[in-house]
């Protein structure tokens, strides 16, 4: 198998490092994202009493009843709040849905008039009030070294540092705490079921806190399935297809998917945390004219996030 370049690499380095500490960041970032779209970051920020608390909520969480858990199952926020229940997600033209439940935490907004329409309130889990205050911490802590990580990007791509902030600060971004449950009758699942069939993200970024077990699997150029590890708490960034769109491809959104495990650990949960980093509805995707050239023709139709997001939802079956 090839090299796969998936760089692990300090987020201190860039926001308290000196100007060569900050420019070998950029380029490392930049060249990461430009071959493979994914590295994993050290430095972001989160303890690792916070994480471990943080899975320790999810699990409580996805423990509870299904009576339970279906209170707080909203169809008609298509799955951007709350919980979604298993078998409505699938990836892109996949015909079987992905193994898995989850639970969706938005943006709270703050110092600005806003639509209820397009920022619904989060919904309170009454039975686990510690779940709604960690969920609510990792969320800022996320989007912040996210904010940080844009402005690399930006910086990599010849672009005022703060490019992104305008799109990002109370942008529509999304904390999602996946169960991928335990499947306890192999034979009754469809031969194609998986944890996460093969796709690319909708956003500009997702920030992944370490997943409780092995299965993120990256697809290389050369076709074959690279698995991702991350260090002890580091968390693994990817790019989205909005950040990919809006650099005409000059920054990939890599395949990946999520696998089931070994037949002996199938009856095994697996729990798994990312950060979807969106912009506004408002902001265009419109192909950026310095990642346009005679050797690069624009590729992609003009979109606003929520035009494309809206599009997106509906491929993977949570809009109707």
């Amino acid at each position: 198998m090839a090299l796969v370049n998936i760089p692990r690499l300090d987020l201190l380095q860039f926001t308290k490092g000196g100007i060569e500490e900050r420019q070998a960041f950029i380029q490392n970032l930049g060249r990461a994202f430009n071959e493979t779209g994914f590295v994993t970051i050290a430095g972001h920020g989160l303890s690792s009493d916070l994480i471990s608390e943080l899975y320790q909520t999810v699990k409580a969480f996805f423990d509870q009843p299904e009576a339970i858990k279906s209170k707080y199952e909203f169809p008609e926020l298509a799955g951007q709040r709350g919980y979604t229940s298993k078998g409505k997600e699938k990836a892109k033209d996949a015909n079987t849905p992905d193994l898995k439940e989850f639970w969706q935490r938005g943006q709270t907004i703050v110092n600005q008039a806003y639509s209820k329409t397009e920022f619904p309130d989060n919904a309170v889990v009454e039975e686990l009030p510690r779940f709604n205050d960690v969920t609510a911490e990792i969320y800022k802590k996320l989007e912040d070294a996210g904010r940080a990580l844009l402005k690399a990007i930006a910086s990599y791509l010849e672009l005022e540092e703060n490019y992104f902030e305008q799109y990002v600060v109370n942008g529509n971004s999304i904390l999602r705490a996946i169960h991928y449950f335990p499947i306890e009758n192999p034979d009754a699942i469809s031969a194609d079921a998986v944890r996460a069939g093969a796709h690319e993200d909708i956003n500009l970024i997702t920030l992944l806190i370490g997943a409780s077990a092995d299965g993120l699997e990256v697809l290389t150029k050369e076709g074959d399935w690279f698995p991702i590890k991350a260090h002890g708490e580091d968390i693994v960034v990817n790019v989205g297809d909005m950040l990919q769109r809006l650099t005409n491809n000059k920054l990939k959104s890599t395949t990946h998917r999520v696998v089931n495990p070994p037949k002996e650990q199938l009856k095994t949960s697996r729990y798994s945390v990312p950060f979807f980093l969106h912009p506004k509805s408002t902001m265009s995707l419109a192909s950026l004219d310095s990642c346009i050239s005679q050797d690069h023709p624009k590729v992609y139709e003009d979109y606003t996030a929520g035009q494309y997001l809206d599009e997106r939802l509906r491929e993977i079956g949570l809009k109707m």
